[in-house]
């Protein structure tokens, strides 16, 4: 049983929320968003308590199981088009990099040829900046951020992972894009065997 799914979603002021068909549509400064509301949900919208309302028909097994991922996802779409989202990865390496070309992120990270990377409509990428961090066992590391934004939370966590897929980090020396805060486990390295 969702209990989060039984709680009102807020609609903040400026937000539009219409329902109709089984779509929810919510429209606010940021943009617009719908969502296809499955079978056996409904989603209604309180004017008088401005808020969403979620709930299912029945307790089969199938609407408890949708009733939080339908919540969760109109709770987004709300959040989306009020604040959005963004996810940051950083690059790690000496000669590793990227940079915009238009509507492509460009990424250098120790290929032969740089990896472009199409940025999906409806998201933005700032412009990648360069600083170096200390990494324990290693000194200093250039690193490089990026920043991926928009209101779609599936479409922002998507390419960030289709770009981080580029090149996982390694766990040597910990060269490749992770994400920001990301802790990636390190091995040691082989030892040298001593001479007799």
């Amino acid at each position: 049983m969702s209990r989060l799914g039984n709680k009102p979603i807020p609609v903040p002021g400026g937000v539009q929320v219409s329902v109709s068909d089984g779509v929810v549509e919510i429209k606010g400064p940021k943009g617009s968003l719908t969502q296809q509301i499955p079978r056996g949900i409904t989603v209604e919208h309180d004017r008088n308590d401005a808020a969403i309302k979620v709930a299912r028909q029945s307790d089969a097994r199938a609407h408890r199981a949708l009733h939080g991922l339908v919540y969760s996802l109109v709770k987004n779409m709300v959040v989306g088009v009020t604040d959005g989202f963004s996810k940051s990865l950083e690059i790690i390496g000496v000669g590793y990099g990227a940079k915009l070309q238009g509507k492509e992120l460009v990424l250098s990270v120790g290929f032969t040829n740089p990896v472009k990377v199409p940025i999906p409509e409806g998201l933005t990428v700032a412009e990648p900046q360069s600083t170096s961090v200390a990494m324990p066992g290693i000194g200093s590391v250039p690193v490089t951020a990026v920043t991926v934004s928009g209101i779609d939370k599936q479409k922002v966590g998507q390419f960030a992972a289709t770009v981080r897929a580029v090149k996982r980090p390694e766990p040597y020396k910990g060269k490749g894009i992770r994400y920001k805060g990301e802790e990636v486990r390190r091995k040691a390295g082989k030892a040298m065997a001593g001479t007799e």
